[in-house]
């Protein structure tokens, strides 16, 4: 296919480890398809912090920035130390508060005709890591405090994105997963507003929720039961 004349500028990060490997596949597939883009390459990551000493540099978010399209690769985080991670920092700089993720079959298996659509709420919960630690005695790390937080107005937005899309789509069902058994609060908000979104297109979209432990044996079981998931940030990593 003839490469395209009028160019899209978009910001290319190859990203950590595999990062720019699978980048650079994807760019080549693109090219002989004809992608219409103008790369503007930047890093991010460990990357980043070799080539400016800085995981998220400015250079980086002022292309995205103008822009206003990017691709990235993975991107490193340190374990139980380092930088906070870049992809949360990027999702919360440019207010990326919707995760979409469809899953389909692709290779005939044991799970064929699997059709679904994850939504995930990507700005709140336990994973925008607000962590710090408590000094007892010599030990100034004795205890480490971990807090989430979920907003209802946040849970609105991602439960009102997910319905949206629904509708647009011609989905039929949103299952709205959740662990308010437990974090009654946390993730008790989202559940209720979710639910509260849901009134606004009784008749058109059928709704249920299930708490994350049952959903994550059904998506194994029995996944052609559900159509559409609405999780909060970190229920959605841990049910798939």
């Amino acid at each position: 296919m003839a490469q395209l004349d009028n160019k899209i500028p978009a910001t290319l990060i190859p990203g950590d480890g595999i990062g720019p490997e699978v980048v650079e596949a994807t760019v080549k597939i693109l090219d002989a398809l004809g992608q219409p883009f103008e790369w503007d390459i930047q890093q991010a990551g460990v990357a980043g912090v070799e080539a400016s000493g800085d995981p998220l540099p400015q250079a980086t978010l002022d292309s995205i920035r103008k822009n206003r399209l990017a691709l990235k690769g993975p991107l490193a985080t340190p374990i139980g130390g380092g930088f906070r991670s870049s992809n949360v920092r990027l999702r919360e700089e440019f207010e990326l508060y919707a995760n979409v993720r469809p899953a389909r079959t692709l290779v005939p298996g044991r799970f064929e005709d699997i059709d679904l659509v994850l939504f995930r709420e990507n700005l709140g919960g336990f994973y925008v890591s607000h962590e710090y630690y408590i000094p007892v005695g010599d030990d100034p790390k004795a205890v480490a405090v971990s807090t989430g937080m979920n907003t209802r107005e946040g849970s609105k937005r991602i439960a009102r994105y997910a319905f949206e899309y629904a509708i647009k789509n011609n989905r039929k069902k949103i299952t709205i997963v959740h662990k308010a058994n437990i974090l009654k609060a946390l993730t008790g908000i989202f559940l209720e507003a979710a639910r509260e979104v849901a009134k606004e297109y009784e008749g058109r979209v059928e709704v249920d929720d299930m708490i994350v432990d049952a959903c994550s044996m059904q998506l194994v079981l029995n996944p052609w039961r559900f159509d559409m998931l609405l999780c909060t940030n970190l229920v959605r990593r841990y049910s798939v």
